[in-house]
């Protein structure tokens, strides 16, 4: 196998491509996910790679299927889309700049012009009111998600955007493919279905299609009861007798 093997399973063209993969939250995921879930789509490419994790994925069958990063082809309400997704990104920081750079080659043979890439980040504590965070290698798409309620602010996120969805504005700039990141922001404990909303509400918005959200919806409402579960059982253990200090024992008996 060579170091990065690209199987094309079918022709496309697009002028736009959404990354998924896993990251803070899950949130790029999980839109991707619920795109491909709600929409016909077809396999356009497989990605396999010496720097992805050293697995198969084995199904309800028993059968075994090598990790990859796939593009698909998809048709959202009449909005042509490549949509890449995956259950793993590089383990290594040169596969991730090979990985980024064929999908970059790949893409610009189907046409692509823009690349949004999706992700999450991290607050550190629970959120209430999602907001999505955005950054750009193009001024002019910068103004434009700024119209659609994305936030831009200097220095955020802080540390910069590592991996694909960095990767795909920093080379994207060299290769002349205008590119944008939409972050939900999300506390970074969990996965996130609402940071996931507030994403694909953003990027409904600026390509102009609507998608059912129900599934998203519900996945939200479950995960909302898994943390109001976590946040009743870390107030028992509030509440429960704390055990005696040093202090505290030099006054018993």
């Amino acid at each position: 196998m060579e170091e990065i093997e690209v199987r094309r399973h079918a022709d496309a063209e697009a002028e736009v491509l959404v990354e998924g993969l896993p990251g803070v939250g899950h949130v790029g995921k999980l839109v991707v996910e619920h795109l491909l879930e709600e929409f016909d789509s077809e396999l356009v490419a497989e990605i396999h790679s010496q720097h992805l994790p050293p697995q198969v994925t084995v199904d309800d069958d028993g059968l075994t299927e090598l990790v990859s990063v796939d593009i698909h082809y998809c048709d959202a309400d009449g909005v042509d889309l490549l949509l890449l997704s995956g259950d793993h990104q590089s383990q290594t920081i040169d596969g991730h700049y090979k990985m980024a750079a064929e999908i970059l080659d790949l893409c610009r043979d189907m046409g692509v012009e823009t690349a949004y890439a999706l992700g999450g980040v991290a607050t550190g504590e629970m959120v209430e009111e999602y907001s999505v965070v955005g950054a750009s290698n193009s001024e002019s798409l910068l103004e434009k998600l700024e119209e659609h309620g994305v936030e831009f602010g200097e220095g955020e996120p802080t540390g910069g955007i590592i991996g694909i969805s960095g990767l795909l504005l920093g080379l994207g700039e060299l290769e002349e493919v205008e590119a944008a990141c939409l972050m939900g922001e999300t506390s970074g404990y969990i996965v996130d279905p609402k940071s996931a909303q507030a994403v694909l509400d953003v990027l409904t918005d600026v390509l102009g299609f609507t998608v059912d959200r129900e599934d998203l919806e519900d996945r939200a409402e479950e995960m909302e009861e898994v943390v109001q579960r976590l946040e009743e059982m870390n107030q028992d253990v509030d509440r429960m007798p704390k055990m005696p200090s040093e202090d505290d024992l030099r006054y018993i008996g």
